[in-house]
């Protein structure tokens, strides 16, 4: 049974999934902006939803911390940026890629 985690790296702009201390796969993401950082630390997912509409793209991962996800984007130009309000932004295919491997629970660990 896989033992699947998420490690966000802000200065790589990246996400890795992780079974156990492999890396699987990686992904590009946009993150926070200088007044809206993405907090660093670690979290677990806590509730995933399909077309949350809006600027959330074509799915959301809600993390522990209120407010902040992982999701898709309806603006796939903003991947590797840093442009969001603290959220994990990711390209609409990836994120659904993402989602279907990884159940709620996940840890994810965001690091600096």
């Amino acid at each position: 049974m896989p033992q699947y985690r998420i490690i966000v790296d802000l200065s790589d702009r990246a996400l890795y999934l992780l079974d156990g201390d492999i890396v699987v796969r990686s992904f590009p993401v946009g993150i926070g902006k200088m007044l809206t950082k993405t907090p660093a630390g670690e979290y677990t997912i806590v509730d995933k939803q399909a077309n949350p509409g809006g600027p959330f793209g074509v799915f959301w991962m809600g993390l522990s911390r209120p407010h902040y996800g992982i999701h898709g984007t309806d603006d796939p130009a903003s991947i590797g940026r840093e442009v969001s309000h603290g959220c994990i932004r990711m390209y609409n295919e990836d994120v659904l890629q993402l989602a279907a491997i990884v159940p709620i629970g996940t840890r994810v660990t965001i690091r600096p």
